[in-house]
């Protein structure tokens, strides 16, 4: 199939698929015209992909385990949990950072409060 096909079946766009293929995720074949054919394999290639873009994991990332779970689609690739725990790491980080955040936002919203209050009571 060529890429506008493979976009249309997966809801991925071209622009991305470009992106795969150049991130080593895809390998299509090339005509002698430069066209991209696509195997029919390449659907669930790019669906997996999706899937473990969706779980915030870089192309790089995907690209170091990608053949090992394409392969052993019933088993599981040692590969892979490395990556999740490194993931879960530092979505743990950013949970930190966010609630830091937050604490500081409050503090400073009930500060304003309480110098409006103190203001209202002067008047």
């Amino acid at each position: 199939m060529k890429i506008g096909e493979l976009s249309a079946r997966t809801g991925v766009s071209i622009r991305s698929l470009r992106y795969y293929e150049q991130q080593g995720l895809l390998t299509p074949a090339r005509h002698g015209n430069g066209y991209r054919e696509y195997s029919p394999l390449t659907e669930e290639q790019v669906r997996t992909i999706q899937l473990y873009l969706a779980l915030g994991l870089s192309t790089e990332q995907i690209a170091g385990f990608l053949q090992c779970v394409l392969k052993n689609k019933e088993a599981f690739c040692q590969e892979v949990l490395p990556i999740y725990r490194q993931k879960l790491a530092e979505i743990d980080d950013q949970i930190h950072l966010l609630q830091n955040i937050k604490l500081n936002l409050e503090d400073r919203i009930r500060s304003i409060l309480d110098e409006r209050q103190i203001d209202d009571k002067e008047e």
